[in-house]
């Protein structure tokens, strides 16, 4: 053997060897044989996040405003308020989110709420349209704001509270998490928080998996991650270079769902669609949603679902 050889397969020892926190294989090309209700070939879900009144503000006891997702493209934060800024805030509370559940309603289609707590609780209307509704409702913590540097009995602290929040006001514990600006402390976090089932703090991939959380006895169970998706998302609406038009984003959804849709004949897989209530529920962009709604309910063997339900089928047909 050359050294070159040798010195290559010492390398790559020591590479497999080494503790690796992350997991770039998954199902190496051989995903679980899914079998969604009714033979679908594609399950997807529609979230709304649900945001408005949780985040960085004064008034919230934050250092300054709100700088992340509205159509101010690279906002500063002000250490006072910011009357743009809560004004664009304020158009999902008041009129996006009555706009995107109207239409969910009128269609009769189920749609999955991430929502933040003390966002939801300035809002007791639209916590009581969420429960006519039955929309599933996944908490989004406490606060929509940056976790990566917070400290873990903080952010511990507030995810303790979104959950007690969410409980008091739907009358049972959410199963689902997002933080959507998560740390690296998060889903370890999640372990002492055994009402939590899933969480969907992940990117990277079609269908659900498993992993193992272990929580501060050591005792060690399963956790299911159920991926969500930055990219069939409206928030792309309020990013450099993404969606400037409805039709991007009508074209964009079609094209992933006609790929996943032909895939599904013999591997089915999920579709998830990210909408927040001041982005996607102004009327130039909402129109982008009816006719992908249309396009989708065209089609035969489509599982339009929840999140809820795509853990409850995960844990039933594919235990860990």
């Amino acid at each position: 053997m050359t050294t070159n050889y040798l010195r290559g397969q010492a390398l790559i020892d020591d590479i497999r060897s080494a503790p690796y926190s992350r997991d770039l294989i998954g199902y190496h090309g051989e995903p679980p044989k899914v079998e969604w209700p009714d033979q679908a070939r594609v399950a997807v879900q529609f979230v709304l996040n649900y945001e408005e009144g949780g985040e960085n503000h004064v008034e919230h006891g934050d250092a300054g405003s709100e700088q992340f997702l509205s159509d101010i493209i690279g906002a500063a934060s002000f250490p006072d308020k910011h009357m743009s800024m809560d004004s664009m805030y304020e158009y999902g509370s008041r009129a996006g989110f009555w706009r995107i559940h109207q239409e969910f309603q009128k269609r009769n289609l189920p749609m999955t709420i991430f929502g933040v707590g003390m966002a939801l609780v300035r809002n007791p209307y639209i916590v009581e349209a969420i429960k006519e509704a039955n929309y599933d409702v996944v908490s989004h913590g406490q606060r929509w704001l940056h976790y990566q540097d917070m400290p873990i009995a903080l952010e511990r602290q507030y995810m303790d509270q979104a959950i007690s929040v969410l409980q008091a006001l739907f009358g049972e514990a959410p199963m689902g998490w997002y933080t959507g600006r998560d740390s690296p402390n998060t889903r370890q976090l999640l372990a002492d928080f055994p009402q939590i089932k899933y969480d969907c703090d992940y990117y990277g991939d079609d269908l659900p998996f498993w992993s193992t959380l272990t929580n501060k006895a050591g005792e060690k169970r399963p956790h299911l991650i159920i991926p969500y998706t930055l990219e069939t998302n409206d928030m792309k609406f309020a990013s450099p270079g993404g969606f400037n038009s409805g039709e991007q984003f009508y074209q964009y959804l079609k094209d992933a769902f006609d790929v996943l849709y032909t895939e599904g004949e013999t591997a089915p897989k999920m579709l998830s669609i990210g909408m927040h209530c001041r982005i996607l529920g102004r009327p130039g962009r909402f129109k982008a949603l009816q006719k992908f709604l249309d396009y989708i309910q065209s089609h035969d063997k489509v599982w339009i679902c929840r999140r809820g339900d795509i853990a409850e089928h995960w844990y039933k047909h594919h235990a860990p």
